[in-house]
């Protein structure tokens, strides 16, 4: 591997430079030329074939086309390609999520929001503050309970792992409906309604697309039952943002955590919600950060520069997005 800043660069990086990226370069991808940049370099790179990106417009708001005229892989650093700006680039340019490379942390942290609700966590912390040792709260425990996993990927396949030594039956939502062994029962996307109406528990772990978009309305939100739980790692915008907040008013004992919200701005460091979620004795927040630390960054890296990999070695990438699912995303 070589740091390349000339014209002959075939792979341009614009994510944050650290040692653990250039070692998976340097075990990767050994040969290759690499034009490293700043946030803002003008560019051309006229060979450049393939792009390691965090945010576009974080990383190279002034980029176009014609500045890397060669390029027909584009692998983002980050799971997620809801808000991805895939209008500006031509149709020939394949690009790639990094699918998976989350899913153990975003697992674990959905374990940790689930146990926090039903062994109610933060409401026995305030009463210890307060030197109270009764009444207690009544805990619920997953054995013997229904927890339905939506969007039966990387994430949930980590959250069902988590889950078994619980002891509750798992269930799962996924477009096709196929059973897995794994599962007690698999339900197609089309039959969400009839999945959350037979769940205590339900997961989220779908990623934002037009097919998932606000699919948990005030309508879902109905057939599920009073006291379920319901805790989403994957996108707010599957959830209709005003139909949660309504229901958790409504429904005093459905509790809802989530780490993920409608309106995250990365640049100001600013969570904003429309409506007063945190000041609902039945709601649990995190602000985005199930994916946040050092072991999880080190194996995004790995998995992305891996999947360049196959990119340079003529192999088909994992996880091209098929672009019509977003076409209302960005």
């Amino acid at each position: 591997m070589t740091d390349e800043r000339t014209q002959d660069a075939r792979l341009l990086v614009s994510v944050s430079t650290s040692e653990e990226l250039r070692r998976a370069f340097e075990r990767i991808l050994p040969a290759e030329a690499i034009a490293f940049v700043e946030p803002g370099t003008p560019g051309p790179w006229p060979e450049v074939e393939a792009w390691l990106v965090g945010s576009v417009d974080r990383e190279l708001p002034g980029w176009t086309p014609e500045l890397t005229p060669k390029l027909r892989f584009v692998q983002r650093l980050f799971t997620g390609l809801d808000g991805f700006p895939f209008g500006r680039f031509p149709p020939t340019v394949q690009i790639a999520g990094n699918i998976g490379a989350f899913a153990p942390f975003v697992a674990e942290h959905a374990i940790a929001l689930l146990l926090a609700l039903t062994h109610n966590i933060v409401p026995n912390v305030e009463k210890v503050r307060a030197g109270q040792l009764r009444p207690p709260a009544s805990n619920l425990y997953l054995i013997d309970r229904t927890v339905l996993l939506l969007g039966y990927g990387a994430i949930a396949r980590e959250v069902a792992s988590r889950l078994r030594p619980f002891g509750p039956t798992i269930e799962g939502v996924s477009r096709s409906g196929k059973g897995v062994p794994e599962l007690a029962r698999m339900y197609p996307a089309q039959r969400l309604a009839d999945a959350v109406a037979n769940a205590d528990v339900v997961v989220d772990c779908r990623p934002l697309t037009d097919a998932t978009r606000g699919t948990i309305d005030a309508a879902t939100l109905d057939r599920m039952r009073p006291t379920a739980i319901y805790v989403n790692v994957g996108r707010a915008g599957t959830v209709d943002e005003a139909a949660l907040y309504d229901h958790l008013v409504r429904h005093p004992e459905f509790r809802a955590a989530l780490d993920v919200w409608w309106d995250e701005d990365y640049a100001s460091g600013a969570l904003r919600t429309r409506f007063p979620f945190a000041t609902r004795p039945n709601f649990l927040g995190s602000p985005h950060v199930a994916g946040v630390g050092s072991q999880a960054r080190v194996r995004a890296i790995e998995m992305a520069v891996e999947n360049l990999g196959r990119f340079f070695q003529g192999v088909t990438p994992n996880h091209v997005a098929d672009r019509a699912e977003y076409a209302h995303s960005e």
